[in-house]
Order: structure tokens, then sequence, then C-alpha cells
């Protein structure tokens, strides 16, 4: 399964943010906990370079916490500022704030010593569907920003101002324009990154069924109750689709029922909360 997708409005979009982030005094990047390592885009990383970054390890409820551990601890270790946040919560709104000041310290230090206070501009960028626009109504205590399950909500650029004397410039979401790691893309893909209308489904929920039968073998034949899962993925199908009763009467098995289901059930967390991408294949 080969995936490019790099839709016209990401090209303005990345544009645009590299207008933007000569107005900005530090950028947030979120990152989904499920795969942490495919959602870091080269493009943002060669255009925020030299601005202070706060790192969000966002959707931490998804995975096991074991998991995120593996993931602060390697953060740590390499002198980055970062937030694990769950994203439903809020409960990390101070940290988060915290944080932001103390990458900024330098710079509101040389304000106030002009006896001048400056609010902070961050600028808060992601792949699609990484909860970026749920992390800044939650900072916000409020809706400010369209939020969606799905990539490609937020289109433009949206200012919103908090409180704390701190601004946050909300961005689209944005892939790299080819994935050279074709890996990473269908790790985006499997998180929900990239929109399923330019994806072919069974193609999908066969590279779900092959990382399930090397890494989450149980819990997949315990949730569509089979014996194994070793055969081809034509037979997992088959089995599958009768399991769940996705019959076509006599033309045999909805596939296309199946395919879905594999989908949704990894994303909803039916298979378990898996996490992708690990910090010892980090790059």
């Amino acid at each position: 399964m080969h995936i490019q997708w790099y839709p016209g409005h990401m090209t303005k979009a990345m544009r645009m943010m590299q207008e933007a982030v000569k107005q900005v005094d530090c950028v947030i990047y979120v990152l989904d906990c499920r795969a942490i390592s495919s959602c870091k885009n080269p493009k943002f990383d060669e255009m925020i370079a030299g601005k202070p970054i706060l790192y969000v390890l966002g959707k931490s409820d998804l995975v096991e916490a074991k998991d995120v551990k593996k993931w602060t601890s390697y953060f740590s270790s390499q002198g980055k500022s970062f937030v694990v946040a769950d994203n439903l919560s809020g409960r990390q709104k101070n940290l988060i704030i915290d944080k932001l000041k103390e990458i900024n310290k330098p710079m509101l230090e040389k304000y106030a010593a002009k006896g001048a206070n400056k609010s902070i501009r961050a600028m808060v960028v992601g792949v699609p569907n990484t909860g970026k626009s749920t992390l800044i109504n939650s900072l916000c205590s409020a809706k400010r920003a369209i939020t969606g399950n799905k990539p490609g909500v937020t289109r433009g650029k949206q200012w919103v101002s908090l409180a704390e004397g701190i601004e946050l410039l909300d961005t689209p979401g944005a892939v790299p324009p080819a994935f050279q790691d074709q890996q990473k893309a269908l790790h985006l893909a499997f998180i929900g990154s990239i929109k399923e209308d330019v994806l072919y489904l069974d193609d999908l929920a066969i590279e779900i069924i092959n990382y399930c039968r090397e890494n989450n073998y149980e819990k997949f034949c315990e949730r569509y109750k089979l014996q194994k899962i070793d055969g081809d993925n034509v037979k997992v199908f088959d089995d599958i689709a009768q399991s769940r009763g996705y019959l076509l009467g006599k033309k045999g098995y909805d596939y296309d029922r199946t395919a879905k289901a594999i989908i949704y059930d990894f994303k909803n967390l039916k298979l378990g909360k898996i996490m992708l991408d690990y910090p010892e294949r980090a790059q």
C-alpha cells in the first residue's frame, strides 16, 4: 500500500505558517502519543528552527501509561520542553502555561528590564487530527477553535487570546509534501491523520491485520472471536465477516463493511490502547 496525500490547501497553509512564524515568540508542537515519530513533519522542523518549542504529547489517554513514560524519558534525555496531555480534561492548562513562560523566560526578562510587559505569541502546529484545536479550547476553557475528529478541519489561521497574557495562533494541519518513509505514512493513516477518502480501505484494513498479527495478536483474535489469524488476509476477512454477520446473501461476504469495522475498531480502542512508534526507533 503506497500513500501519498498533499492537497492544495496544505501548500497554502505552509506558506502562511512560514510568514506567521516570523511574528511569534515560540511554537507549541502537538504530537499524537500513538504515533509520535510519525507526527513529526520535517517541514515544520525546518520552519521553526531557532524558536523555543514546547512539545505537547497529546491524546495520552489513548495509549498505555507505561508506553508514554518511554517517550517522556526520551524527551527529557534530549533536553526538550514537553507536557503530556490527554486533550480531554484540560487538567494540563496551568502546566502548559507555566512551560510557555519558562521557555520564553529570557525574552520576558529582557522586556521586564525595560519596564515593559510582553505577551507571549505562540504558534500551534501539528499534522492533521492531532488535537491542536481541542488543546486550544481547553486552554481557553471555552470553545474558540473549530474541532473535529477528522483531518482538515482547520483551514485558516486563527488567533486566540488567553487571560494569562498569551496569544495562540491555531494553524491548519499539514503532512510532509512527500512521504519518504511509508511506515510513517501508514501510521498516520491508522490514527486518522490522512483522509480516508484518498485511501483504499480494504488495503488499510489489511495493514491493520498485518500489524496486529505481529504486535497485537491475542487482542485482535478476542475482538473478532477468531482462533487464529495465521492464514492469508482474505481468509481473515472471511472469518471476521462471518463472525460479525457481514453478509451479502448469495454474493458472499461484505468486505467493505468488514474493512470499515476493522478501521473503526482500531481508531476507537476496540483493539486495545496501541502505541505505534517507540523512542528507540525515533529519528
